[in-house]
């Protein structure tokens, strides 16, 4: 309706000439004011956001672009999966994500306040209180047992030692590691040590649980029941999950993929739609087959020769 109105304003314009061009712009200007609540409104759905990011390294006479204008937003309640080769970024980008870095140049905003101006002791409070890490190699204290080693983020956190014990003993039970409380990461299989890095990371009630690698030092069994479980609290908790693999399988187990190549991202993939291609073209090469089967060609041109004959 307010197209129409603009159009009809146009035309008007030609013959009354700058009154028309007035008001054309006046009403440009409405629509736009009408489009911005729009825009603000679908801004708080972003968690994170990434700006022309850049991260150069110096080493001697020689920089290293680590990341090249790196643009990415992640909404919140996303699961997403981050690829690339070898040497593309990804490390790089998840320090910047994880606030354990800032960039050289760019901006990097966490629920719309922008990190890359802030001093490490304010960087380190927002990594205690909104970002939760699952390392490829746990990272966890072999001297410390299972729970206290879920409690000692919030030890920094200042929390009191009853309540910590309360949700070490929460955390560790919902990955199902309740009667394993008191052992040490020496006494527990990879499977069980990363899903008390897990309990860990959750500990804090973060809004984003940052994943590197999370299934990489794990056999295929235990690898996949630590997806299921990040699958399992994307879906029932709407936890933000952002995951850097290289491996395209686990990868689609998120909902969005973003390719990274010489630091920068190349490729914005739906997984849905990946697959949906992939049931696809599995459905024409068994059709293809099926047509290339003398029995099946057989046995589609008696079918045909009876049916002639009817």
């Amino acid at each position: 309706m307010i197209q129409k109105f603009v159009g009809r304003i146009g035309r008007v314009g030609k013959h009354v000439g700058r009154v028309g061009k007035r008001m054309g712009s006046h009403i440009g200007r409405l629509i736009d004011d009408e489009k911005a609540p729009m825009n603000r409104e679908n801004a708080h759905d972003i968690v994170i956001e990434l700006q022309n990011v850049w991260k150069t390294y110096v080493m001697g006479e020689v920089k290293v672009h680590a990341l090249r204008g790196l643009n990415l937003q992640v909404r919140k309640g996303e699961f997403l999966a981050v690829m690339g080769p070898s040497g593309s970024g990804k490390s790089t980008f998840m320090n910047m994500v994880g606030c354990l870095d800032i960039p050289s140049k760019g901006k990097i905003f966490l629920d719309g306040r922008d990190i890359s101006l802030m001093k490490e002791s304010d960087l380190a409070q927002i990594r205690g209180k909104k970002i939760g890490f699952i390392f490829q190699k746990f990272n966890l204290l072999t001297t410390m047992t299972a729970r206290e080693n879920v409690m000692l983020p919030l030890t920094f956190q200042g929390i009191p030692k009853v309540k910590r014990e309360e949700i070490s003993k929460k955390y560790l039970e919902l990955v199902q590691l309740g009667d394993r409380m008191n052992h040490t990461p020496n006494e527990l299989s990879g499977g069980q040590q990363q899903r008390v890095a897990i309990a860990r990371a959750l500990a804090n009630s973060p809004e984003v649980i940052l994943a590197d690698e999370p299934t990489g030092n794990l056999d295929s069994q235990s690898g996949q029941s630590v997806l299921e479980f990040l699958k399992k609290l994307h879906k029932e908790k709407g936890t933000t999950i952002i995951m850097v693999t290289h491996d395209e399988k686990i990868a689609k187990h998120a909902d969005r993929i973003a390719y990274l190549k010489d630091g920068m991202i190349v490729a914005h993939l739906d997984v849905d739609t990946i697959k949906l291609k992939e049931a696809q073209d599995a459905a024409m090469e068994k059709e293809d087959k099926s047509r290339r089967d003398p029995k099946i060609m057989e046995k589609r041109i008696s079918v045909h020769k009876i049916i002639t004959a009817m």
